[in-house]
């Protein structure tokens, strides 16, 4: 099969599309004919050196892929529930830029209705990320508030959606009107451009001193300690990137004042029973917003990946 490679740590240019061996497939694993590949952020990331693959996951980039079953490994039976011919869509911990992949059984989500096998390429990491750690972890619930920052990312527009359809109110901050007319556009009900304000003093006047609930924070050290003025009573919040840093100096007073939470959790090097659990989730509770057309994939530009690594 061919497959983009990362011929070595660098910038866009060491992509190279290669023939290399077809994956092998595990028992409990199904062979998938690819139609398209998601692109996340963790992808440049691995070009770089920064975001190496688990042990024993492939080598080349590509966290999520939707495409169609070609072929099950040896546990994997027929009619449970997946058939040859079926279009999925998954997670993976790499391997999505090439024209097949092996992929366990467990993780395999269906092509929702209404959303085209291109399409479904780019929901299953921001679905599974955020209901992972939002509702999942921090247990965001309907009538609470939810600070997203980064609103207009890919992680940003599928949590504004979610959690507009779940009834939470919704703060995002952006860099830029456009941006932050998106994520309108899509439900968010207060839009900060952090350029222009300081979102913390923002949320404060918008609650009324109370705060927000829970925060997903892509940012990490810089934005810490605002973001622990910036939360409720019993305020949660989830880092799941460090686009500011990984260290901060911070005053840990507001930790105990107000009985704050700080949880932090990345999706590709969890346990595969793990992301069955994960998956099982979010095919009950986000498939049918997805339906329902209450969610949308946002799919700013599409690549074909033979001529972009081969210029």
């Amino acid at each position: 099969m061919k497959a983009v490679v990362i011929t070595e740590l660098g910038g866009p240019e060491v992509l190279q599309l290669k023939e290399v061996e077809d994956p092998t497939v595990g028992d409990d694993e199904v062979l998938i004919k690819v139609a398209a590949a998601g692109l996340n952020r963790a992808d440049a990331y691995q070009r770089e050196g920064g975001h190496p693959p688990p042990k024993g996951c492939s080598p080349y980039p590509g966290l999520e892929v939707s495409g169609t079953i070609v072929s099950f490994g040896r546990n994997v039976s027929p009619g449970s529930p997946w058939n040859i011919g079926d279009q999925v869509c998954t997670l993976l911990g790499g391997g999505g830029y090439a024209e097949k992949v092996a992929v366990p059984a467990a993780q395999l989500l269906p092509v929702p209705e209404g959303v085209s096998l291109r399409d479904a390429a780019c929901i299953p990491e921001v679905a599974c990320t955020v209901w992972s750690t939002v509702f999942m972890t921090s247990h965001l619930s309907p009538g609470e508030s939810f600070l997203i920052h980064g609103g207009s990312s890919g992680i940003g527009t599928f949590a504004i959606q979610i959690s507009k359809y779940l009834g939470i109110k919704v703060f995002v901050t952006a860099g830029s009107e456009d941006k932050l007319q998106a994520c309108k556009d899509l439900g968010a009900d207060v839009c900060i451009n952090y350029k222009k304000e300081d979102f913390a003093a923002r949320i404060k006047e918008e609650t009324e001193g109370k705060g927000v609930d829970v925060i997903l924070d892509n940012m990490g050290g810089s934005y810490l300690q605002r973001n622990l003025d910036s939360l409720s009573i019993d305020g949660r919040l989830f880092i799941l990137g460090f686009q500011g840093g990984t260290t901060a100096e911070l005053n840990l007073s507001p930790l105990l004042a107000k009985r704050l939470t700080i949880q932090a959790a990345g999706m590709r090097a969890r346990s595969p029973e793990n992301k069955e659990k994960i998956v099982k989730e979010v095919e009950k509770n986000v498939w049918p917003a997805i339906v329902a057309g209450k969610v949308k994939p946002i799919v700013n530009k599409v690549h074909n990946f033979a001529l972009k690594a081969s210029a």
